[in-house]
């Protein structure tokens, strides 16, 4: 949906303090905020490790979008995103699994 910043601002004014988008939701189609979920917890030395493997990927990208090396190095590269993608997806569902089992 597309307002003009004056609108915008009239609208921020409204919500009051709320998110913008769940108070458009709430207000404008009548739906009940979605209660979050409680979080697993997560060690420490885990969230470090995962911290730095983002901040590598976030190197790995700004490299590949500035251009760095040859088409083959880009498709290496893109190839290798998509298995670390793919390895971390499955790290999120056992963290989030591990999370369920420990309410149980």
């Amino acid at each position: 949906m597309w307002v003009t910043e004056d609108e915008h601002r009239r609208l921020l004014e409204r919500c009051d303090g709320k998110q913008l988008a769940a108070w458009m939701r709430q207000t404008c189609l009548d739906e009940k905020p979605a209660r979050a979920g409680k979080l697993p917890s997560i060690s420490p030395a885990l969230l470090r490790q995962l911290a730095g493997m983002g901040n590598n990927l976030n190197q790995i990208a700004r490299q590949v979008n500035a251009g760095g090396g040859s088409g083959l190095d880009r498709v290496q590269v893109v190839a290798a995103l998509m298995a670390i993608d793919a390895r971390l997806e499955r790290l999120r569902h056992a963290v989030l699994e591990k999370g369920a089992d420990d309410d149980r």
